[in-house]
């Protein structure tokens, strides 16, 4: 199912760009999903003085006795000290030399791309029209760094080997995106990765790896995260999409790539005076969730399951790939986004917030939202999730 439009981040983690700072939908939903009971998609709304006060508390020992970082050292200055730490652990966790933090990913995908370009002097690049850079990106890579974009495949999918071989033009680079968001979050199988990472080769050109939420993809493939980034020459992942950071990325890769990469990051502006907080929140995040995100993905096959059986409902893909998919039902958005406060006000039961009507074809009359499964999901059980949808739905 093509997803086209945009539900960002934030609104699924609570945040509505477009309204006011007091007041409205935004603020209604926060003080509704942050006072609720119980959450299925998402993590709880927290207020600021909440997030510093989770942040401040870091220093101490966590379960294996080892604290995130220790608070008591001097801040970052232009990416050393704390930031540096957490580069070191990106690239471990990666399987790669080095690793570069960003204060944006879409800042890192353009770098990426751009080293890859002037590297092989071509600056095509072969990737998926509803690729997050060509979609969520304002195609910042074509606007600032001059490069091209042909697609494989218009499919809702990954292309294939084939298709990528039989391309009538050449491309530089080639850019995966692990799991493709606007269509469900969808991931390959392990041989088609290696088989499409492998076409690139034969073709010459450098694979980049957009890994935003790579994290919760080892599930799927059934490799480890080294494994699946030693097919690639460049990765880059998120800290807040999965892991609940602040902000920020990392761009990992061989170590003349990083170097070259920290160049243009200054260029590009991303050369900040201190980045601590998000690099804080990023450790504690690879600390805490990473090693939770298979208890999410295994859970987000019973929640999806549940959520199948509501009567018009469609969910997509079945079962999820990750602990992330769409949910389908044949409901006006505003209508479902107002069910959902009130559930939430009413019961204390949060459920959803951000539905689109994308329109597709097929899916006239449906609004879509997509489901994030994360810790405090865990305990939902399939007989919950249905009592919980009817008095949803009731509300309609």
């Amino acid at each position: 199912m093509l997803r086209r439009g945009r539900i960002g981040d934030y609104q699924r983690m609570g945040y509505e760009p477009d309204t006011a700072s007091t007041g409205g939908p935004r603020e209604r939903r926060f003080a509704a999903f942050r006072r609720s009971e119980r959450l299925l998609s998402g993590v709880r709304p927290q207020s600021i003085r909440e997030r510093l006060t989770a942040l401040s508390a870091l220093h101490e020992p966590s379960t294996d006795g080892a604290a995130v970082y220790d608070l008591d050292q001097s801040p970052d200055f232009y990416g050393d000290g704390l930031v540096r730490t957490l580069e070191g652990r990106v690239a471990d966790l990666l399987g790669k030399p080095d690793a570069l933090f960003f204060p944006t990913g879409t800042m890192a995908q353009q770098v990426a791309l751009r080293i890859w370009a002037e590297r092989s002097g071509n600056h095509t690049v072969a990737m998926h029209p509803l690729a997050h850079t060509e979609v969520h990106e304002r195609r910042a890579y074509a606007r600032l760094s001059g490069l091209d974009a042909v697609w494989p495949t218009t499919g809702p999918r990954l292309p294939t080997a084939t298709e990528l071989l039989d391309l009538g033009e050449n491309f530089g680079t080639l850019m995966v995106e692990l799991p493709l968001r606007d269509v469900g979050f969808l991931l390959p199988t392990w041989p088609e990765l290696v088989s499409l990472t492998a076409a690139a080769r034969e073709r010459g050109a450098a694979v980049h790896l957009d890994g935003a939420r790579l994290w919760e993809s080892t599930s799927h493939l059934g490799r480890t995260l080294p494994q699946i980034a030693d097919l690639a020459d460049s990765v880059y992942v998120s800290f807040y999409k999965t892991l609940g950071g602040i902000s920020g990325a990392a761009l990992a890769g061989p170590e003349d790539f990083v170097r070259e990469a920290r160049s243009w990051r200054h260029r590009y502006g991303g050369q900040l005076f201190q980045q601590w907080p998000a690099a804080l929140a990023a450790l504690a995040g690879l600390g805490s969730e990473l090693p939770r995100l298979d208890a999410y993905v295994a859970h987000a096959r019973t929640v999806a399951a549940a959520l199948a059986e509501v009567p018009g409902a469609r969910v997509f893909p079945e079962p999820p790939h990750t602990h992330q998919f769409q949910l389908w039902l044949p409901h006006p958005a505003k209508d479902l986004d107002e069910a959902g406060l009130r559930l939430a006000e009413e019961e204390g039961l949060a459920l959803f917030w951000g539905w689109s009507e994308p329109g597709l074809p097929g899916l006239a009359g449906h609004s879509m939202i997509e489901v994030t499964v994360a810790a405090e999901a865990l305990d939902w059980t399939a007989k919950e999730i249905t009592e919980a949808m009817a008095a949803f739905l009731a509300l309609l």
